[in-house]
């Protein structure tokens, strides 16, 4: 789910329990650090990561998990 752009932080502690940072913590020790590198690039600072920051006429499907 955190490899995914669209889908934001919140919707993955919602469901696992997750803050953001746990997510870095995770995708640090279990990807390459030229995948974590190039990951942490593509999500800072994203809109869509972060739901306060995404556009109200985003209106796309949502797991009924989230």
């Amino acid at each position: 789910m955190a490899w995914e752009d669209r889908t934001p932080f919140e919707a993955i502690e919602h469901q696992f329990g997750l803050k953001e940072n746990e997510v870095r913590e995770i995708m640090r020790r279990e990807m390459k650090l030229s995948s974590f590198k190039m990951w942490r690039e593509r999500v800072s600072g994203r809109k869509t990561k972060h739901l306060l920051m995404r556009s109200k006429i985003v209106n796309r499907f949502k797991s009924k998990n989230q």
